[in-house]
């Protein structure tokens, strides 16, 4: 797990000494993504730079430093990652006649793409990377996303130099970078609260989509995009031809995949553990990871004492089913908005997930004992664990045999009582109610089901539902807010039902541009390497063979992982409303939050910085304070946005450094 950085410019535009110093300033950087090492490599006659840092996991030696060039010499590298199967590789390519110096998997990257060419390489490569490698041969730069997007690549035109790197603050390093806010990618930041690919909160630069080779010969206009994988194909692929077997064989088919890719992601040559919050997802990796174990498995939770978003009992009880090495730490309020301050530098772009602060606290915690962790992310878009997999399409399939007129005045009259009145209604009913009826947020849950009533079609229903900002064109000055794959039906009506459309929707936006972005820079900011077993691209594979009713049934959501998890954990241990990794934003942002959060919104200085229409903003918060409606998600995004604009470039670092 590293970071890397690199530029592609005109032959002869830098003396040698000048290149190195530019590559070392970007990848200075990112030092927090690869402390132990660093190394810069550079070609001026061909125009050519590449900057690294390296968190040592595999071969701690000198012979695993980068970047790394080939065998032959014909090929060089700077590669984030880990690729799980390389010791078989290894095997494969030493038999035609391949010999390697040390045992990192960065050589048998190399080898590979030497034996059998880039795109069949890829193809056989098990595992999350980011990679630019440079083609001696050709004088062509590939840069390669793996299958779902787990490890960020940058990349952008400024002038004549391509400037690419694992995060935008080493691109910002290089002398031609010029940063301009994209206003259109401001407006899908507020719908989103992430800024999708391929958009990025700069113009003319662009993350990598996942699954994908960029190939330049260093021109602009001269790149060409390759699909080596696409979930598309898979989607398509699994539905045309399903699995065939019933779901006890599903069951074992699902664990002897997640028992293999847990397998080869606790291999390392540093301590290993778990982040664990009790659910499902991390649960059943855990308890993968404590069957292929001789000794106790590190284990690490957050609590929030006195919270009713505290899971860290829920965590507890698994941990000492399993009889894992069990590390809690008790976070308060205080500790948790400590951390704010740090979030512009910790996300490099705005941000707006809040539950990035505990995934940044808990890896803080995990830090302090190991250097890799394994995650349950994707547990839920890959087996159908969000809540709207279960009622959506059900609550949609009662009201959209009524005319949509009266869809919406149902909707429209739902939405008359505010959502503070519906909470304190069912606080009052909370006795007489089931535990399946006792929702945290009920007033905000029960608006969503009025955004569906009221919508006129599925996809909308969807969109409404995972946008903050309805209208944020609307908002943003200056900006027309462009279609993302979720307005383009034809790349996803192939899916047959609702559910499985926001399942497939979810995993190509949703995961790689929030989920595991909030993974990787709040692991990596602490030099944490996190590994996601749940998206092993066979799992995947497998999962888009199944029936919708293996994961999603009856309302129970990930029906086929608790099958899996019950061989190891007693389903009363699991059993609970689905909660989250969630913070008291709403009641910070009326209390110990207010105060900042007046500074970053006063009028006269949005209307100085001229990004935002300060009416409806101010209309929201003041809508907030007052208790009568929870606007917290749509807010933060702008105070988000706000303070980063507000961060200086040198103290963020400073401040991410220190960290």
């Amino acid at each position: 797990m590293c970071g890397l950085v690199g530029f592609l410019e005109p032959p002869g535009t830098r003396n040698p000494e000048q290149a190195r110093s530019i590559a070392g300033s970007m990848s200075a950087a990112i030092h927090h993504r690869g402390p132990d090492d660093e190394d810069t490599w550079c070609d001026v006659d061909a125009g050519i730079g590449f900057g690294h840092r390296r968190l040592s996991i595999i071969d701690l030696s000198t012979h695993g430093r980068q970047p790394m060039e080939s065998e032959s010499g014909r090929y060089v590298i700077a590669y984030n990652g880990e690729v799980y199967n390389f010791p078989d590789l290894r095997r494969e390519l030493e038999s035609k006649g391949h010999t390697f110096r040390g045992h990192s998997d960065t050589e048998v990257i190399l080898a590979a793409i030497e034996e059998w060419g880039l795109e069949s390489a890829l193809n056989r490569f098990v595992g999350m990377f980011a990679f630019a490698l440079w083609d001696r041969s050709s004088r062509q730069l590939h840069l390669v996303r793996d299958r779902l997007g787990i490890k960020p690549l940058y990349y952008g035109w400024c002038g004549q130099s391509l400037l690419f790197g694992s995060e935008l603050r080493a691109i910002e390093r290089h002398p031609d970078f010029v940063g301009e806010v994209d206003r259109e990618a401001l407006s899908l930041y507020l719908r989103f609260s992430y800024v999708p690919a391929p958009w990025s909160m700069f113009k003319g630069v662009r993350k990598l989509s996942p699954g994908t080779i960029l190939t330049t010969d260093g021109v602009q206009g001269n790149e060409r995009s390759d699909v080596y994988w696409s979930l598309h194909d898979v989607a398509e692929s699994g539905i045309r031809a399903p699995f065939r077997g019933d779901d006890r064989e599903a069951a074992t088919k699902l664990e002897d995949l997640l028992r293999e890719a847990t397998r080869q992601r606790m291999i390392a040559d540093v301590p290993i553990g778990v982040l664990l919050s009790g659910g499902v997802d991390s649960s059943t990796v855990a308890a993968l990871m404590q069957s292929e174990s001789t000794s106790p498995v590190s284990s690490f939770t957050i609590a929030f004492p006195d919270s009713e978003f505290d899971e860290s009992k829920d965590a507890g009880l698994v941990a000492n089913h399993l009889g894992t090495d069990h590390h809690e730490l008790p976070v308060t309020a205080r500790d948790a908005l400590e951390s704010i301050p740090q979030l512009p530098a910790l996300a490099d772009e705005p941000f707006a997930d809040s539950s990035q602060i505990p995934t940044f606290l808990v890896s803080h915690l995990a830090r302090r004992h190991v250097t890799v962790c394994l995650s349950g992310d994707g547990g839920d878009e890959v087996f159908g664990g969000y809540n709207r997999y279960a009622w959506c399409e059900p609550l949609y399939a009662i009201f959209d045999r009524t005319p949509y007129e009266f869809r919406n005045l149902v909707g429209r009259s739902m939405r008359i009582v505010s959502p503070a009145t519906w909470d304190r209604t069912a606080r009052a009913l909370h006795p007489l109610l089931p535990k399946s009826l006792r929702l945290r947020d009920p007033g905000d849950k029960i608006y969503k089901a009025a955004t569906v009533i009221s919508s006129p079609t599925p996809a909308d229903a969807y969109l409404r539902l995972i946008s903050q900002w309805q209208s944020p064109g609307n908002i943003v000055l200056g900006s027309e807010e462009p279609q993302t794959l979720i307005a383009q039906a034809e790349n996803w009506d192939h899916i047959p039902d609702l559910t499985r459309q926001m399942m497939y929707l979810d995993s190509m936006t949703y995961l790689p541009d929030d989920i595991l972005a909030k993974v990787d820079r709040a692991s990596m900011a602490w030099s944490l390497e996190a590994r996601v077993p749940l998206l092993d691209h066979r799992v995947v594979d497998f999962a888009w063979t199944l029936p919708r009713h293996m994961k999603v049934s009856d309302g129970v959501t990930k029906s086929i992982l608790r099958d899996v998890l019950y061989k190891y954990v007693p389903r009363e241990v699991i059993e609970r409303p689905k909660w989250g990794f969630a913070i008291p934003l709403h009641d910070w942002l009326r209390g110990p939050l207010r105060d900042w959060a007046d500074t970053l919104l006063d009028e006269q200085r949005l209307i100085s910085e001229g990004y935002f229409r300060p009416k409806e903003i101010l209309r929201v918060w003041q809508e907030h304070l007052s208790g009568r409606r929870n606007w917290h998600t749509h807010l933060w995004s702008v105070l988000i946005f706000q303070a980063w604009l507000d961060r200086s470039n040198s103290s963020d670092r400073a401040t991410l450094a220190a960290a």
